[in-house]
């Protein structure tokens, strides 16, 4: 049996946190599924970066969109430079993979 969407989530989300906070990023809040259920992915933005929330629909959807939103809500939530940005995804992609959290294992490659 495979591990349920929520949990594969829950440890994206951490592990994708946890590169973040290392690389001197902030880390908003994660949670799904959005209240507007038309939207795959929603950004509740407070004033404080830290306060934001980013609402991922995880059901009835490739993991690696999933993932996607993960990382790049978390971008949006910095609002670095595009070269930042780029650096930065490659970074959080970089460690999904190797800690074998992508939907295939390590073997995964995504922009």
């Amino acid at each position: 049996m495979g591990t349920s969407s929520s949990v594969r989530f829950a440890e994206s989300v951490r592990i994708v946190a946890a590169e973040a906070r290392r690389l001197g990023l902030i880390v908003p809040a994660f949670r799904s599924p959005p209240s507007l259920p038309q939207f795959d992915r929603t950004i509740a933005r407070r004033p404080d970066p830290a306060d934001c929330t980013i609402s991922i629909r995880v059901v009835g959807r490739p993991f690696a969109a999933v993932q996607a939103d993960i990382v790049e809500g978390t971008l949006l939530v910095n609002q670095r430079s595009p070269e930042q940005d780029c650096e930065l995804r490659r970074a959080l992609w970089a460690i999904l993979s190797v800690r074998g959290a992508t939907e295939s294992g390590p073997t995964l490659v995504a922009a």
